[in-house]
């Protein structure tokens, strides 16, 4: 017979779900000091930075000037007042505009091609093996490669780009892609597609992996339509993956950098925030003003994630938010 004191002791120790995550904890914090010292640390200094007058001559004698490198106001000798920083710089706009134009665009396309060759991946063919292995060649290759060889493939005097549209009649003069206004963005947004697209169709195929095959099995017999399959059967089932596939995406294009340092140096057209960014802390030896556009940078791909994460109702565990 259990006793009064005997039920108090039985229940005197931890339980067996709070051993269960003291234990969880534990096994965790490893991981946890390492991102700590990888992600939030260098972010905490990059802040620190952004509030003091820091170069890259003197990195341990800047002063404390609190937000004067993201909005400062400047009293004129006439009386009038002048605005300065981060907040009021054309150039950091126009960053922060080339960056969203370029991940939206980017971002969309990848899906859709991506999702595109997700499905023909997922198809019965003989050989599927190895074009699913060709596929990942164009993300498998380094950024700073692809860039490059893409750099010479749009070159206007003897890129291959050129030649094979002036054989084909689809333009009458050759065009510097990579430098002119109105076409950089447009080559930087095809090299990244070019190489993106199978990230974002091996995430879509993992997902469509998951479909059971009986469901589509039942509306083959049913006789339904496949373009009425692919909306009402896969494409709700595969949504969660794909939803997600696209942060981890967003993510990316957001900070863009490499491509576009490579592919289109110096180009106002498709200089991005973490270019800008670069181009103030190293370039032009303002440090504490690049790290400024550094913190908005992680400040807007912070809120724009948190907009689709919310907008979009995505649970980041796989399921979608009720």
């Amino acid at each position: 017979m259990t006793t009064p004191d005997s039920f108090q002791g039985q229940n005197a120790g931890p339980s067996l779900q709070q051993q269960r995550a003291r234990a969880a904890f534990w096994f965790l914090a490893p991981m946890l000091f390492a991102l700590f010292c990888v992600a939030a640390w260098p972010l905490l200094r990059t802040f620190y930075f952004s509030m003091t007058d820091t170069t890259l001559d003197n990195l341990y004698a800047g002063k404390w000037i609190w937000f004067k490198n993201y909005l400062r106001v400047i009293s004129l000798p006439s009386g009038a007042v002048q605005y300065r920083g981060t907040l009021v710089d054309p150039n950091w706009w126009n960053a922060v505009w080339n960056t969203v134009r370029f991940s939206i665009v980017s971002v969309l396309f990848e899906s859709v091609l991506g999702l595109a060759v997700a499905l023909a991946l997922n198809a019965e063919f003989k050989g599927r093996s190895i074009v699913r292995a060709a596929i990942l060649i164009p993300w498998a290759i380094p950024t700073i490669v692809s860039a490059k060889m893409w750099a010479w493939m749009l070159n206007d005097q003897y890129g291959i780009i050129n030649d094979l549209m002036l054989k084909a009649h689809l333009i009458d003069h050759k065009i510097a892609w990579a430098s002119t206004t109105d076409t950089a963005m447009i080559a930087v947004l095809a090299v990244d597609i070019w190489k993106t697209t199978p990230f974002m169709a091996l995430l879509c195929l993992a997902g469509l992996q998951m479909v059971p095959r009986d469901i589509y099995e039942a509306a083959r017999i049913d006789g339904i339509h496949p373009v009425k399959v692919f909306f009402r059967i896969t494409l709700p089932l595969i949504r969660p993956a794909l939803m997600v596939a696209v942060i981890f995406r967003m993510l990316d294009a957001l900070r863009i950098f490499d491509l576009v340092y490579v592919l289109t140096p110096n180009s106002a057209a498709t200089k991005t925030m973490s270019v800008i960014s670069r181009e103030n802390m190293i370039d032009f030896n303002k440090f504490a003003y690049g790290s400024a556009q550094s913190t908005l940078l992680f400040a807007i791909l912070a809120v724009f994630v948190s907009l689709y994460i919310w907008l979009g109702k995505v649970d980041l565990s796989g399921e979608g938010r009720k």
